[in-house]
């Protein structure tokens, strides 16, 4: 078994510095540090010591009416810019979002909303996984308009001209960065009446791209355009949250031995003993479908042949994971714990490879 042990510790730097004009607004910088001890078992660890910093700015701000927008820039270790996004909060037509392919818009918003008492079960530091999750436009730059919130319901309509994964700079444009895709668009239904004091969270989401004519190839597929959906439901009661959600992707491949689509699920229970103390377990489940092995003369070799007939069937591959977490808060220190076991990676099939990790932060 591939183990892999992690021990991080981080401290948030806070408000690094705060710039305000009399009518603009303002901007504030914030930032964390982290520093790790990775330890990997069956593998060359090499130099075990390594570290992280980010930096945030936010700038906010107030527009007549008393409209406000804010922006937000992100970047990474070493000041790689991440992400950024404007947003305007009108006072009865909702909230608009220009996104650079932030992840967070659309169903992207939703790919593993369960209860948890620190991280998803795939992002605990396992490494690997290579797992396929639906984000519909959020990966791409894309604008949204969320409706007014009425009886704790709101409706989000992400769109992307060409959905390709491409932050644009300003005045710039993607090009031809991707010919797979056109433009795409998600919808979601998000029921959160009274949520925060205890109920449920019930959210339905869906998605849809172009797919434009495949170049340099003689298969084209005409049965329909790239589909994603989601759905999911978490109830609180007290101190204990539970849910469940579903997802889907149909990619329509139009070559053999391609991935056709994934099938995701994933369901979590947390007690939050306080405010300060919570404990956590989820489960994951991811399952990836391909199309035909056969008709174009291509078929599969080594040892799956050995295990299958030379029927057109190739088998779905498997994957599933599983999560401890406790996180303790005290005096501003968190600190966070997780147990991720995943008995299979990148959807291997023939030869499964699980994943093990531990992860500490402080």
């Amino acid at each position: 078994m591939n183990k892999l042990t992690k021990i991080g510790l981080s401290a948030l730097c806070g408000s690094l510095a705060s710039i305000a004009a009399a009518n603009a607004g303002s901007l504030d910088v914030t930032g964390t540090a982290e520093m790790t001890w990775t330890g990997k078992g069956g593998e060359v660890t090499g130099n075990p010591i390594g570290m992280n910093t980010g930096l945030t700015f936010k700038g906010s701000g107030e527009l007549d009416g008393g409209q406000t927008f804010s922006v937000t820039i992100a970047q990474t270790d070493k000041a790689a810019w991440s992400s950024s996004n404007i947003t305007l909060n009108t006072n009865s037509l909702g909230t608009f979002v220009l996104s650079s392919a932030e992840g967070g818009q659309g169903i992207g918003g939703y790919d593993d909303n369960m209860p948890r008492a620190w991280e998803e079960v795939f992002d605990t530091g396992t490494s690997g996984l290579n797992l396929n999750l639906q984000k519909g436009v959020g990966s791409s730059t894309n604008i949204s308009w969320t409706t007014p919130k009425a009886l704790g319901t709101t409706l989000q309509i992400a769109y992307a001209p060409d959905n390709d994964g491409v932050q644009n700079a300003n005045k710039g444009t993607s090009g031809s960065a991707s010919d797979h895709f056109g433009q795409g668009v998600d919808i979601v239904l998000d029921i959160n009446p009274n949520f925060d004091a205890g109920g449920f969270n019930l959210f339905i989401g869906a998605s849809e791209s172009e797919i434009a004519k495949e170049k340099g190839t003689t298969v084209e597929n005409l049965s329909g355009n790239h589909q994603e959906a989601v759905v999911g439901l978490q109830i609180d009661i007290g101190p204990l949250s539970a849910g469940a959600q579903i997802s889907g992707e149909r990619l329509r491949a139009s070559t053999y031995q391609a991935a056709d689509y994934y099938g995701n699920s994933s369901w979590g229970i947390a007690f939050n003993v306080n405010d300060d103390l919570s404990f956590s377990y989820g489960e994951a489940r991811s399952i990836k479908a391909m199309t035909k092995k056969s008709g174009s003369g291509t078929t599969l070799t080594g040892a799956l042949m050995s295990k299958h007939d030379f029927s057109d069937y190739i088998p779905k591959s498997r994957m599933k994971g599983e999560s401890w977490q406790v996180a303790y808060t005290i005096g501003g220190v968190a600190l966070k714990y997780a147990d991720t076991k995943w008995d299979n990676s990148g959807y291997s099939f023939d030869v499964k490879v699980p994943k093990e990790n531990r992860t500490l932060a402080v």
